[in-house]
């Protein structure tokens, strides 16, 4: 399995890192909420797990922007020295499927890391982005609109994706650039412009709401309505 670990004490992070690897599990870490959030959106982990109490933002925090705003719906089991009930429930309403407490065991996180895995295998899909009656699977690279299958090209879906991903934030061209084809400078042509002309006359030219949108001068914004 793919699996992030979010955790601010060095020690903990390496102590599970080490033996997730020693199990053949392909495991990133950020030792900070935002880098594993940017991480969380930039890979396609099975499982995230997260500290709560790190400082700036906590893993509380982290569960609430991963599922609302970065629409991940990867399991996340949330690592904690808090062990009342109030803070098992906060924790599981931000979006949170499991916790453990500290210290850990680490035979007890590898069976909430399988039990986890288990339940999500299970579900249709576990990894689809919705933006009005638009979905995005990113399992299958299915895209649907209204019920109706949208073929698109691979750069298409990628941009779609990214897109979707940032959903309601305006997104330059240099950012395209950079996230969906992969280059760090301006390559001084029109392509982002016909690439969204291209999801513009299959994702929004036969349905309503409007979806892409320009905003001029700065980029494009994926949302619904004006």
């Amino acid at each position: 399995m793919k699996i992030l670990v979010i955790e601010d004490e060095p020690s903990v992070s390496n102590f599970i890192k080490k033996g997730l690897e020693e199990r053949k599990h392909d495991v990133m870490t950020a030792y900070d909420g935002p880098t594993g959030i940017s991480l969380a959106a930039q890979n396609n982990f099975d499982v995230i797990i997260t500290d709560i109490i790190m400082p700036g933002m906590n893993g509380i925090e982290v569960c609430k922007k991963l599922r609302n705003e970065k629409q991940i719906n990867a399991p996340i089991i949330m690592l904690t020295a808090l062990g009342s009930t109030d803070d098992v429930v906060t924790g599981l309403d931000a979006g949170a499927d499991d916790y453990i407490t500290k210290p850990l065991k680490f035979n007890e996180l590898m069976a909430r890391i399988r039990a986890v895995d288990r339940r999500s295998t299970n579900t249709v899909s576990k990894n689809v982005i919705k933006v009005a009656d638009l979905e995005i699977d990113q399992d299958s690279k299915v895209v649907k609109r209204n019920g109706q299958f949208i073929k698109l090209t691979t750069r298409e879906f990628l941009l779609l994706q990214f897109l979707a991903k940032n959903k309601e934030k305006v997104i330059s061209r240099v950012e395209i650039l950079e996230n969906v084809w992969e280059v760090n400078f301006d390559l001084g042509t029109n392509v982002i412009d016909v690439y969204v002309n291209y999801l513009r006359n299959k994702i929004d030219k036969n349905y309503e709401p409007k979806l892409i949108h320009t905003v001029i001068g700065m980029g494009y914004v994926l949302k619904e309505g004006e």
